[in-house]
């Protein structure tokens, strides 16, 4: 069956679009972290009384978790392909470094705000264009591809070439990749809403808190939807019904005070990502699901803790402090990256899921055979990505 013309190109600019914007969601969020969040964080003058300690300086945390909303964004932008990760990676980098940079010139104000906002969405474009001229000098899904007249499903004509469909790739789509996205920017999104203060009374803290949490659940389920093997009824009901989980989930838990918010976390993550799963692997046997439950529930929250308590010993902020020009934590006490232990955590779930729900898109993941008893036609499968 032939792929009906213009379907696919629609379905990448959709996904391309909904990456891009959400990459350009994440901008602002970090200015405004930076220009009014951050100097909330800072100790007036050498002669305070209000000496930093762990935690102290939530903002840089939340805007970090910003910017890997950026990366995450780009990724999807570009359907998971290799083109798009490499620029994607760079940029993580290189706005890393900028924010240390910035925080050391201490910008503040509207003015502050609006300039670094337009620098990050150069960036941002900068980026894309880069990732855009890559993808074109491999092809829509890199170097692998074929011709039609040699066996490929849905030929198109004897000298035209079709996307290679591989074990992992649907459609010019790398679902293992942008499934893996989702679960990093879940477990991100649930980093987010722990974040805290020593004091845990600034009134700004809740609001951006939050308000990245939902950036990075919109990322979550973006990511997973992309991952389906086909789009209908129930793929759509599912990612509303991530959504909506999400949604009031996350708020919930941050009414809950700082000691109680593990196990309504934990709980949270193993629905998060069991929806995940359901969208990128729908036809897993009903007994995987008997490992799959407790590997939600405990692996995340247990990488994150392990993630952190390495990033207590080794206290990673202490050296981006310094270079921010900030005032170190003091008593000795460790200048911990939750959002560096977020990240390390949500990839090793990405990797952990991966083993035991497998890797969508391999043989033995793909949707079960309909009711009559004959399987859908591989060219459904390159037509729905």
């Amino acid at each position: 069956m032939p792929i009906p013309s213009g379907h696919a190109p629609r379905s990448g600019r959709r996904l391309a679009a909904a990456g891009i914007g959400l990459a350009a969601l994440a901008v602002p969020l970090w200015a405004i972290g930076m220009t009014r969040w951050q100097p909330l964080t800072e100790p007036v003058g050498p002669w305070s009384e209000r000496l930093p300690e762990a935690s102290t300086y939530w903002a840089r945390d939340l805007r970090f978790l910003a910017l890997m909303a950026v990366a995450c964004g780009l990724v999807l932008a570009g359907a998971g392909r290799r083109p798009w990760l490499t620029p994607a990676v760079l940029l993580g980098g290189g706005v890393l470094a900028a924010d240390i940079a910035v925080d050391r010139a201490d910008l503040t104000g509207p003015g502050a705000t609006v300039s670094l906002v337009a620098a990050g969405w150069l960036a941002v474009g900068v980026t894309v264009l880069l990732a855009v001229r890559r993808d074109g000098a491999t092809g829509v899904d890199g170097p692998h591809r074929r011709t039609a007249g040699a066996g490929a499903v849905g030929a198109v004509g004897p000298d035209r070439t079709v996307p290679w469909v591989g074990p992992h790739r649907t459609g010019g789509r790398d679902r293992a990749v942008l499934a893996g996205v989702a679960a990093v920017a879940a477990v991100l999104a649930l980093t987010a809403v722990l974040t805290r203060s020593p004091t845990g009374r600034e009134p700004a803290l809740d609001p951006a808190a939050l308000v990245t949490a939902l950036l990075l659940l919109a990322v979550t389920v973006a990511g997973a939807a992309a991952a389906a093997p086909a789009r209908g009824r129930r793929r759509l009901a599912a990612a509303v019904g991530l959504a909506v989980t999400g949604g009031i989930g996350l708020p919930l838990v941050r009414l809950v005070g700082p000691a109680g918010r593990p196990v309504p976390v934990a709980l949270l993550g193993a629905v998060l990502l069991l929806g995940v799963t359901l969208l990128t692997r729908p036809a897993l046997p009903a007994n995987r699901y008997a490992v799959l439950v407790p590997v939600v529930l405990l692996a995340p929250p247990a990488l994150w803790h392990v993630a952190l308590l390495v990033s207590a010993v080794l206290s990673p902020g202490a050296p981006l402090t310094v270079l921010a020009g900030n005032s170190p934590v003091g008593g000795g006490g460790p200048d911990v990256l939750p959002a560096l232990a977020g990240l390390v955590a949500g990839l090793g779930t990405a990797l952990v899921l991966a083993r035991a729900a497998g890797v969508p898109g391999r043989p033995g993941h793909r949707p079960a055979p309909s009711a009559g008893g004959s399987a859908r036609p591989a060219s459904a499968e390159r037509r729905y990505p």
